[in-house]
């Protein structure tokens, strides 16, 4: 059960501008739709698209680090990795099987394939967003499994686009839609309190101690 008389301890630590700041955030942030990076080789890379959620209002990001272990440069990140969950799994297999079981669509984002233009999708169910490698996309099981495949028009002679502006260029497009469509996008009032007590903790300098304190009253 959630510990509202903690969470109100805790804030007596913030400044006013500051709780306020975390509720303007959580009223825009959604779980509706997240991103799914998989194998990503560059550092930045990972770190840039974790940058673009918290940018745009994705609270949580899926990272399958199964080649190349932890891809994240807290230095281009910028504290993000803060804001958004990031869930790590070891396996494609693993993390398509848990957005599954959280109700997600599965959609691929390529250049190639019979794949809907950006302009032209319909968010209209949970759906995760999957970006791949520089160089090889998305791996054949990703492409196997996918409820759908999504690609950013382009008209000049480059056939596809870093990942991470890639990803920014897409997050941006849909969550913009998604807040001003009729879909229940935001988070619940649980989910809400959760990151706000999250958030107050990573605000806090020294502050399992001053937990411990609470707890001893």
């Amino acid at each position: 059960m959630f510990n509202d008389d903690l969470l109100t301890y805790l804030q007596s630590f913030l400044t006013e501008d500051r709780k306020q700041r975390f509720l303007d955030v959580l009223r825009k942030r959604t779980k509706y739709l997240t991103v799914a990076i998989e194998d990503v080789y560059q550092l930045h890379n990972t770190s840039a698209v974790i940058r673009s959620c918290d940018a745009f209002g994705i609270q949580e990001i899926h990272v399958v680090e199964d080649r190349f272990e932890k891809r994240l440069d807290k230095n281009i990140a910028m504290g993000a990795e803060q804001w958004v969950d990031v869930n790590r799994y070891q396996t494609t297999t693993e993390c398509i099987a848990a957005l599954k079981d959280m109700g997600y669509q599965i959609v691929a984002t390529t250049p190639h394939n019979d794949s809907r233009f950006l302009s032209q999708f319909e968010l209209n169910t949970k759906t995760a967003l999957f970006f791949g490698t520089e160089k090889e996309g998305l791996s054949k099981e990703v492409m196997q499994k996918a409820d759908g495949f999504l690609k950013i028009p382009m008209v000049g002679f480059s056939e596809s686009l870093n990942i991470s502006v890639s990803a920014a260029i897409i997050i941006q497009k849909l969550t913009q839609e998604l807040r001003i469509s009729d879909i229940e996008w935001q988070l619940s009032d649980i989910e809400m309190l959760e990151k706000q007590l999250d958030w107050t903790k990573k605000s806090i300098k020294d502050v399992e101690s001053i937990i411990n304190r609470y707890l001893l009253k």
